[in-house]
């Protein structure tokens, strides 16, 4: 099966000066008029540099391999060592090990919150940039960078916000899927008749008759519905968190809040939504439903065994789908597809004018060439450096112009290459591009920069996925027949024709500086959640199960929980008031726009 779906009109958004944002945001993009790739005049660098760059959201560690370090090499002579505590393992302990012995990085990208910009400006672990952005590109985005530095400096730039926008803060920041969701492999879902779920706790089950029809993968390994990794942990366990956006819960410390302001939840609380995952996922590995591996995994082991279809289930499309769904499995009609359970009220990011601080860019005070690192994170805020940067299978840019996608008369397009390699991450990229495969060039850096729901100087979305010419494109056997019984032609469609989706307004919020004593009872009974957490999953029985619940809360409230929980609760509450005031005012100034 194979036939021509019939597109409706996509009309693509232009940059609109809404009120609050033509305040916030004043620049333009003048300066990457002409070839939308080319903001600047090369600079020569003649010297290699070899930069160290500590990323706390790296999923790779080691020099930059493959096409992203060919075109950085290429424009700055420049190798990237990455430095990923996620691999590495020890998380918050290497950063305060390299940061004790004053040098975090040539390049730094971590988390903002918290103070912990502050934290590293005090600490003299990040330099001031001002002097080498000036009359820069990036500097079109100089309210959401000041924004970031002005309660640490009028006049220095420490740090670069990331996920910037020029969209309202209540437009979801998504492509074609959100970035949360029920993804399962749609093909066996459906051979199993297609079951109906109201809750997520129906899930189980459907998995369940999922793995007795597919017990083997392709490869001829056995499946599992679920399979976790554990280097995402923070707070909480990551794993249990995930679906909690599936009810339009966000994390805050601590609290799991409703995006919308009305729940706000101490995620040791019996009853909460946290406990409810936890409860939910010792019930599935009770029925053998969970990989086994689990405990001793990492990201990329996942997303391989995703890659060979030994897992059924994925809470990202940009897991399940960018692993497996190669252009050859669709038209098959095999792949990952969002599908539906009544209940669910799916969390989507609201563009960020301001940008987030969740994650932040620096330059370390011990870099050897700060002027170059200028011109890179410059290059990286660029139309260039977004595509190349940002390049993803599902919920990312095509990647660099020449290679994956060209302009045409109609808009841009995909070139064969393109379309083979965004299908297939394991396609060999051309010699002349650095050689190796798509997957193994993709960025390591794992951040954006600029919103991907935003426009390039051509007047067309980052996200490839919303380009015309992609759209047309979409008509193999599996996305007909999932077209056909959700009755939309993508799953953000899908869930906002249904009211099934809640928007987090992208309103960024600086709380307090976090006393040296709250940051160790929040580091010490975190570490007691997430190993608790950890174990009642696998627990044996359903009274170790509880057993172990009643621990994990009497042992983190021993460690001074409350303490820390009252903090967070006040800080998300005023989180909360702000993008309702900023909300309300950007919907008046808009009626004012309009009369």
């Amino acid at each position: 099966m194979n036939q021509k779906r019939k597109k409706g009109p996509f009309k693509t958004e232009k940059i609109i000066a809404l009120g609050l944002i033509a305040t916030l945001l004043p620049g333009t993009l003048s300066g990457c008029a002409g070839n939308p790739l080319v903001s600047q005049k090369k600079p020569v660098y003649e010297e290699p540099l070899t930069v160290d760059v500590f990323d706390s959201l790296a999923n790779y560690q080691g020099i930059q391999p493959g096409w992203f370090a060919h075109i950085v090499k290429e424009k700055f002579n420049m190798e990237l060592n990455i430095i990923a505590p996620n691999v590495a393992g020890g998380g918050d302990t290497m950063y305060q090990t390299r940061a004790a012995a004053g040098n975090l990085g040539d390049l730094i990208i971590c988390s903002g919150n918290n103070n912990n910009l502050q934290d590293l400006v005090t600490a003299g672990l990040v330099m001031d940039m001002s002097e080498f952005l000036k009359d820069k590109d990036i500097m079109q985005y100089e309210t959401a960078i000041r924004n970031l530095n002005d309660p640490i400096s009028d006049t220095a730039i420490y740090a670069i916000p990331t996920e910037v926008s020029l969209k309202s803060c209540t437009e979801p920041s998504e492509n074609s899927e959100p970035t949360y969701g029920p993804y399962l492999r749609y093909d066996i879902y459906t051979a199993i008749g297609s079951p109906k779920m109201e809750t997520l706790e129906d899930l189980l089950p459907v998995l369940k008759q999922m793995q007795d029809a597919y017990p083997v993968s392709e490869s001829g390994n056995p499946t599992y519905s679920f399979s976790f990794f554990k280097d995402w942990d923070g707070n909480m366990m990551n794993a249990a968190k995930q679906p909690a956006c599936f009810y339009g819960y966000e994390e805050y410390g601590f609290v799991l809040y409703k995006a919308d302001g009305s729940d706000y939840q101490s995620i040791l609380d019996s009853d909460s939504i946290y406990q409810r995952i936890l409860k939910l996922y010792f019930d599935a590995n009770q029925m053998g439903l969970i990989d086994p591996d689990s405990p001793n995994q990492k990201y990329k082991d996942v997303y391989n065994k995703c890659a060979e279809g030994d897992v059924l289930f994925s809470y990202w499309p940009w897991l399940g789908k960018s692993a497996y769904n190669t252009t050859a499995r669709r038209e098959e009609g095999k792949g990952f597809m969002i599908v539906p359970i009544e209940d669910l009220q799916i969390l989507s990011s609201g563009c960020r004018p301001m940008g987030s601080t969740t994650t932040i860019v620096a330059i370390g005070t011990g870099a050897k060439d700060p002027e170059r690192l200028a011109d890179f994170i410059d290059w990286l805020y660029s139309p260039e450096g977004i595509y190349a940067n940002s390049a993803q299978p599902v919920s990312g840019t095509a990647g660099p112009e020449g290679l994956t996608w060209e302009m045409t008369d109609d808009g841009p397009a995909l070139t064969a290459f393109g379309i083979k390699a965004l299908s297939n991450t394991n396609t060999e990229v051309p010699e002349e591009w650095g050689g190796g495969t798509w997957h193994d060039g993709f960025s390591a850096l794992n951040f954006n920069g600029v919103a991907l729901i935003d426009d390039a100087p051509n007047g067309y979305p980052y996200y490839y996925t919303l380009w015309d010419s992609y759209r047309e494109s979409e008509n193999t056997t599996l996305d007909v027949i999932w077209e056909e019984a959700m009755h939309a032609e993508t799953a953000l469609e899908y869930l906002q024709a249904n009211d099934q989706l809640i928007i987090c307004p992208g309103i960024t919020y600086q709380a307090p500086a976090e006393t040296s004593e709250i940051a160790t009872l929040r580091n010490q009974c975190r570490s007691v959640i997430v190993d608790y957490s950890w174990k009642m999953v696998f627990a044996k029985d359903e009274e170790t199960f509880y057993g172990l619940q009643a621990k994990m809360q009497s042992s983190a409230k021993s460690l001074g929980y409350e303490q820390v929980l009252s903090q967070d609760m006040e800080n998300v509450k005023k989180q909360s008031q702000i993008r309702e005031d900023a909300v309300l005012a950007e919907q008046q100034n808009n009626k004012a726009v309009k009369k």
